[in-house]
């Protein structure tokens, strides 16, 4: 279990774009508020001009002076040096929504994947939200069928970008009923944990740590203390079953050390939005 040096603003998707915006507000915050030169990376997504024009419009709002946008349609864009002074110039990188398999298939590999690796090692701010989100695990979710139990081959998984190592991120969690899914995820990899991050809401990681803010939670699931499965003894859409796994509901304010497995308690004068 680790993480680079840079902290993490993972976000579970449909952010608050329009009201008070807390989320993309603590991002800005982050990355150095009016100092901020933040780069809206919309590879994830087939719209790109749309996508990265609506978060240059919040990111302004809130009073960035530096923000633009970065497309990277082929891996060649990922290799040229545009791309690498993109990053080296950054103090936040904020990946859009999309599609999660677009990221590693566009920049795994790539310079611009070894500068934005170089650069969190030595404190850039990372940002995702949904696929943006999915995609900062080692291994994430490709694919899954939502609102069903778990059962066994109802979850995709591919390697993932590797901001994080030791977790699978699932996002929408709440509002997708993507419960299921995620732990079928965990229990084809008991030593990750599955973390499902409910919309407007985002895990903030600092270090082995995150705090949660926004709307709703951070679900934790955590198959450390797996007593039984069934996984070896059933076939592709059977019935799971899991027993001895821990769950952890945290709004905001709240907070989970990663290597040790346990909660924080919540900050005080943390509002859960």
């Amino acid at each position: 279990m680790s993480t680079r040096s840079g902290k993490l603003v993972i976000i579970g998707g449909a952010e608050d774009k329009k009201n008070d915006m807390t989320i993309l507000r603590e991002v800005v915050r982050l990355a150095g508020g009016k100092h901020a030169r933040i780069v809206v990376m919309t590879v994830a997504t087939e719209l790109p001009i749309e996508v990265g024009a609506d978060y240059i419009e919040v990111f302004d709002t809130i009073g960035v002076a530096d923000v633009r946008m970065f497309d990277v349609s082929t891996r060649e864009a990922a290799n040229a040096k545009s791309a690498i002074k993109a990053i080296e110039d950054a103090t936040c990188v904020f990946f859009t929504g999309g599609d999660q398999v677009r990221v590693t298939k566009l920049l795994g590999g790539t310079k611009m994947d070894a500068a934005l690796h170089e650069r969190h090692e030595s404190g850039l701010l990372l940002a995702g939200t949904s696929a943006g989100a999915s995609m900062m695990s080692s291994t994430m979710i490709v694919s899954g069928i939502s609102e069903t139990n778990p059962k066994i081959g109802i979850v995709e998984m591919a390697p993932g970008m590797e901001f994080i190592s030791g977790v699978v991120i699932d996002q929408h969690f709440a509002q997708r009923g993507r419960f299921g899914r995620l732990f079928s995820a965990v229990a084809q990899y008991p030593h990750h944990m599955g973390l499902g991050i409910d919309e407007n809401t985002a895990m903030i990681v600092d270090g082995l740590e995150f705090t949660v803010i926004g709307a709703g939670a951070v679900n934790v699931i955590d198959a450390g203390a797996l007593t039984h499965s069934n996984i070896e003894d059933v076939s592709k859409g059977d019935d799971l079953a899991l027993c001895g796994i821990k769950v952890h509901i945290l709004p905001s304010g709240y907070g989970f050390h990663l290597r040790d497995r346990t909660t924080i308690a919540r900050q005080r004068g943390v509002d859960n939005e």
